[in-house]
């Protein structure tokens, strides 16, 4: 009687003359298996890559940021400084302002005090002349007095000039007046300019001036 071996199996005999098993080669489904399972591990390998670049990227990317917001703090930090000393000189100017401006009026004929010693010792200097009134007009006083001449008018239009307190003077009315009879008497109305406070130097000049008459 004939036997078909269906399942591939190979009788031989062994040592003790038992059958040998003989395995059946792998077919065209095991080899796809392997494939797949290879696949699989590169990807999961290329994807384990991927994330450890990313997450380095991530580390990297939040220590520039700290970085960056260290750097900004310290910025605002000096920019705050900044603008505090801005803040003092802008205040230190506007004092230093104040202070000159105070100086210009004592020294400059917008002040009262300075204004009536310098007409008053002008006046005194000039011959032939005596005070009656002066008015401020902002911009330019108006002087009315009288003299003896029209010599001593000029005279002290000259003297008041060269105080370097007026830049302009002039006669806006000058009259002979009637009332006085011993003698001759000019009433005479003068418009003096305002210009600037003279200077250092003109000042010391006019001291000079004093010290040597």
């Amino acid at each position: 009687m004939i036997r078909i071996n269906l399942l591939g199996i190979a009788k031989g005999k062994g040592k003790r003359g038992s059958p040998t098993a003989v395995a059946a080669p792998m077919g065209e489904g095991g080899s796809v298996l392997v494939k797949a399972l290879a696949a699989m591990i590169a990807v999961a390998i290329l994807n384990g890559g991927y994330w450890f670049v990313l997450d380095k990227q991530k580390r990297d990317i939040a220590t520039q940021m700290a970085v960056a917001e260290r750097k900004n703090r310290e910025l605002s930090d000096v920019k705050a400084r900044y603008m505090e000393r801005q803040r003092e000189a802008e205040n230190y100017k506007r004092r230093v302002d104040v202070i000159d401006q105070l100086r210009a009026g004592q020294n400059g004929p917008n002040n009262p005090v300075n204004l009536m010693n310098t007409v008053g010792d002008t006046v005194n200097k000039t011959e032939a002349v005596w005070l009656n009134t002066m008015k401020d007009q902002g911009p330019s006083i108006d002087i009315e007095g009288y003299a003896l001449s029209s010599d001593a008018v000029a005279s002290l239009i000259a003297n008041l000039q060269k105080t370097g307190y007026f830049k302009n003077v002039e006669i806006k009315e000058t009259s002979q007046d009637a009332s006085i009879k011993e003698m001759q008497a000019f009433l005479f109305t003068l418009t003096c300019e305002k210009g600037p406070a003279p200077s250092s130097a003109s000042a010391g000049d006019k001291s000079n001036g004093k010290a040597k008459s």
